[in-house]
């Protein structure tokens, strides 16, 4: 085995914060979002001289408010599959994180958040801007490292890159007292934590093949089948499988469904792509999962959003497999026939090379056909003849423009479902959405970071009036580094889906939920905050022209569209109830009537 060079810097002595700040150097971090205070001040003395001395190779992106910094390192994670990092000050600023810290945790996001902390002399006593960052913290990360001992800090951060990226991908959070980032001490260049429990089970995934016996038995239930369905999740894109599972699509043609999180993991426009199911999706999704007999779960969980119902949940499946890299979710939710717990990759290529080998062929042209029928008797549909401005119209015209290759964040709600339900995605990693957490502010920072991971593609935040005005404070970091993210207010003057369900299930009684006599006007503020395109859009005849010239503007670009507020999101599947009791609106076709049932307040939301 070939030594490795050594570190450059081996040997020299340097401050706590100086050797953290070159391990995220030599982890490859090319853009930090954070906020600073007292208990940082080493760190980010050290960023700013790394920077002087590397020609601003790590620059350091400062948001309006810590919860920016951490949906900024999200969405640059998202978008680039990459860790993202975020650095911020002890007390309040490592607060406000925690609900970036559990959205990224929920939807299985490489993030590490770096806290400063008092002095470890300090620790306990209710010091100035102090917080148990471990104990909050704790309840929603992957992992929490409080250092104390000065020594193991440089083991300590490169442990966290490996526990973030590594496996199921998640949070992990240094809570770094400050005299720690004060000590000094020699820089080893090499070295991490002996996390020997959790590197055993790393390596047990990375060693999960799938047997020869069991892909028989895999191909075997395949081959029975008349009318198979893939139904994948966000495991296929944070694995980095979506292209193996269309190799593997393609080579046995059976037809996708997505989850949420799983847009992108097949291109919306390919003739097998059956699009998004379960709560809002699509009714020609929802219905293929009604009527296959054998389905393919890859990377998905079974999530009250997609499984209301687990016992009617596919009911004709005679055979479902699941794939998944966390064996915590196998057998969670649904029962399953068959199960791989391992890399979503290398397992799809086996079952691959495996059904090449043996020359497996079936014909599913009946079931193609089938699908095919759906897609159209069941297709998504709105009131094209409105006078007002329709979301789903909004939506159209700029997917026209983008051509499914935009990324696209966005907040939490309606518009988010008529986003992930009209626009096309051509590959992973172009959607970005908070969808465990369902996190409202979510999309504005997200496409900053997202910008700053892919700075030659067009980022456009599909935003509410409602959603946006929890992080509206970003609107400034846009122009603030001049990025030409496109801000997409469709406003419908209040909280959308919550107006949708008081409708629905509560009489129609519209408690705090109508912001109509709101004075807010988002324009202004757009130009207060130095968005030289700033438009509101009001009249229907006005969209395809207003839109293309807002997509073409060069440079940060914000609209507004005052949109029917009375438009809803449909298809939608109440809370528990099974696919056949899809409510399907007025111009989404029906397999059957059904009647609006008041779900118990325990499956509200």
């Amino acid at each position: 085995m070939l030594n490795q060079a050594a570190h450059p810097l081996a040997g020299v002595t340097m401050t706590g914060a100086d050797m953290l700040v070159q391990v995220l150097a030599d982890e490859g971090v090319d853009t930090i979002f954070g906020y600073s205070g007292g208990a940082i001040l080493p760190i980010y003395d050290a960023v700013f001289r790394y920077n002087q001395d590397h020609q601003a190779s790590m620059p350091l992106i400062v948001p309006a408010n810590e919860q920016g910094a951490g949906f900024m390192a999200a969405g640059f994670a998202r978008a680039s599959g990459r860790v993202g990092v975020a650095l911020v000050t002890s007390g309040p600023g490592a607060t406000n994180m925690v609900t970036p810290v559990r959205d990224s945790m929920a939807d299985s996001v490489p993030i590490v958040v770096i806290c400063g902390q008092v002095p470890t002399t300090a620790i306990g006593t209710d010091a100035f801007q102090e917080a148990p960052v471990p104990s909050i913290m704790g309840a929603v990360a992957k992992h929490v490292f409080l250092i104390t001992d000065p020594t193991k800090l440089e083991a300590t951060v490169r442990t966290a890159f490996e526990i973030a990226r590594t496996g199921r991908p998640g949070p992990v959070v240094l809570d770094v007292p400050k005299d720690v980032q004060n000590w000094r001490g020699v820089f080893h260049g090499t070295g991490s934590l002996p996390v020997a429990g959790y590197r055993q089970r790393m390596n047990r995934l990375e060693q999960s093949k799938v047997p020869e016996a069991a892909c028989a038995d895999f191909f075997a239930a395949l081959g029975a089948a008349k009318r198979p369905l893939i139904y994948a999740g966000g495991g296929v894109v944070n694995g980095n499988a979506a292209h193996a599972l269309h190799e593997f699509s393609k080579e046995f043609p059976v037809p996708v469904v997505t989850t949420l999180m799983g847009i992108g993991a097949v291109d919306t426009t390919h003739p097998l792509s059956m699009r998004m199911l379960g709560m809002h999706g699509a009714a020609f999704a929802n219905y293929a999962v009604d009527d296959c007999d054998c389905l393919l779960a890859l990377g998905a969980r079974f999530d009250d959003r997609v499984a209301g119902n687990p016992t009617k949940f596919a009911h004709g499946a005679k055979f479902i497999a699941h794939f998944d890299i966390d064996a915590s979710e196998i057998n969670k939710v649904k029962r399953v026939d068959w199960s791989h717990v391992g890399l979503m990759h290398d397992a799809l290529l086996s079952l691959l090379d495996y059904g090449k080998r043996k020359g497996f062929k079936r014909d599913w042209s009946e079931w193609h056909r089938h699908c095919d029928e759906l897609r159209s008797k069941y297709a998504m549909n709105y009131d094209r003849d409105s006078a007002l401005i329709q979301p789903y119209y909004v939506i159209e015209e700029i997917n026209r423009l983008t051509r499914g290759e935009a990324i696209i964040t966005t907040g939490v709600g309606q518009h988010q479902m008529w986003s992930a339900q009209y626009f096309d995605f051509r590959s992973p990693r172009l959607w970005l959405t908070s969808g465990s957490m369902g996190t409202m502010g979510f999309g504005l920072p997200a496409a900053v970071g997202a910008q700053f991971a892919q700075r030659s593609r067009l980022v456009i935040d599909i935003d509410g009036d409602s959603s946006i005005r929890m992080n509206i404070g970003e609107m400034e970091t846009v122009t603030t580094y001049d990025l030409p993210v496109k801000v997409v207010v469709l406003n419908n003057c209040g909280d959308g889906m919550v107006k949708q369900w008081q409708k629905l299930f509560h009489s129609g009684r519209l408690s705090a939920s109508d912001k109509s006599l709101h004075t807010k006007d988002f324009v202004k503020a757009a130009q207060a905050d130095g968005f030289k395109y700033a438009v509101r859009l009001d009249k229907k005849s006005d969209v395809p022209r207003v839109i293309d010239e807002f997509i073409r503007f060069k440079g940060p670009a914000f609209l507004e569209v005052m949109i029917d507020p009375d438009a809803g999101v449909y298809p939608m599947v109440g809370p528990g109830q099974a696919y056949a009791e899809m409510i399907t609106g007025d111009h989404i076709p029906s397999r059957t009537k059904v009647d609006i049932k008041t779900p118990d307040a325990s499956e509200m939301f």
